[in-house]
């Protein structure tokens, strides 16, 4: 009976330690003491997790063209955003992009660009879906780096930010279908899920009112409403992998002249989350296949996540998902010059639309 009852003892040991991470575990203090402005972490999952990322980064060959002098007219045909690349770093960025976004489907440039019946690679051609979204997903890019400094640093953000070596990043999201919206699954990442309203209809989350137990207010927030506030708010705390203190003060979180600075970066991140969505991700609509559409049929949608993937910091600052050494991603990039616009008449249309 007692060689029984260690047996049951060691057993439900070993199931607590699987439900718990182990000790120790670490605390930084934010804010003032004794508010409970504190950062709390596990040394060793953190590095567990930093050391995955590290693992994944594939090794690119080259260094950047120093002298970035562009290609001359007529290079490329149909090339419209990367006209201010030279040759060698055109071609550098195209073989990044193939182990960044296609590197487990081992088809290299033809993941999308077309193959001939003789065997020759079809550059110009936009006939495979994924050059139509690649090419507006570095147009993407480049918008975010040029324009959203504040969120993203001087360092900005490529394709293997979010990709990492697959052709979807890990977190995305549908529209919900009918009967789907419980909280768990609508509110919270599992089966792709996430708030609509909040990141594409610019509509806003606070619902904490200036006066109390009055009618002068305008205010009109519901339970409802704080409750989807408040799943909003553990999304995005599971997007980064922080405690609500990491942009809050704990004694009034409403306040932001008491706020960190890291809640005037996220509120950035948002706006750039929305202005992604709007104007990259929900225009692609009718180029995604039926198996990129969600259960409503929509395409993919990007969020916190996307980048983040529970990181404080996507990636956790690996220099590899940075912008710094790709020209490709910096600027706004022009078309090439002398660039056919790759229709089907055969035209040469000496402004290009750029690639």
């Amino acid at each position: 009976m007692k060689k029984q009852l260690l047996i049951l003892s060691a057993a439900g040991a070993l199931l607590a330690i699987q439900a718990c991470e182990l000790p120790p575990v670490e605390t930084s203090q934010l804010g003032f003491r004794g508010v409970g402005m504190e950062h709390v972490a596990n040394p060793s999952t953190l590095q567990d997790s930093m050391e995955s990322v590290a693992a994944r980064i594939p090794q690119l060959a080259g260094s950047p063209d120093t002298d970035m002098v562009p290609a001359p007219a007529g290079t490329w045909e149909n090339v419209q955003y990367l006209g201010h690349l030279s040759e060698a770093e055109f071609n550098r960025t195209m073989l990044a992009m193939t182990a960044w976004v296609a590197q487990e489907t081992g088809q290299g440039c033809n993941y999308c660009h077309v193959i001939e019946d003789d065997g020759t690679v079809n550059f110009v051609s936009d006939d495979i879906y994924t050059k139509v979204v690649s090419r507006d997903m570095i147009r993407m890019t480049q918008d975010l780096n040029a324009n959203y400094p504040e969120h993203v640093g001087e360092t900005g953000v490529n394709c293997w930010t979010c990709h990492m070596g697959e052709v979807l990043p890990n977190n995305y999201w549908f529209y919900a279908a009918d009967g789907e919206r419980d909280l768990e699954r609508y509110y919270v990442n599992e089966g792709a899920r996430q708030t609509e309203r909040y990141l594409l209809d610019q509509e806003a989350i606070r619902v904490i009112s200036d006066q109390a137990l009055t009618g002068d207010t305008e205010n009109t927030s519901s339970i409802q409403d704080t409750e989807y506030a408040y799943w909003v708010m553990i999304q995005m705390s599971k997007d980064l992998g922080v405690n609500c203190t990491y942009c809050h003060t704990t004694a009034r979180f409403s306040d932001w002249d008491e706020s960190p600075p890291q809640r005037v970066t996220a509120l950035r991140g948002v706006g750039m989350v929305r202005h992604a969505n709007a104007e990259y991700m929900l225009p692609l609509q009718g180029e995604w296949p039926d198996n990129r559409l969600g259960p409503m049929g929509d395409g993919p949608k990007i969020q916190c996540a996307t980048c983040h993937n529970g990181a404080f910091q996507p990636q956790y600052g690996a220099e590899a998902s940075h912008a710094t050494e790709w020209p490709a991603f910096q600027i706004l990039g022009p078309p090439h010059d002398g660039a056919g616009t790759g229709g089907d008449d055969g035209s040469d249309d000496d402004e290009g639309e750029g690639n």
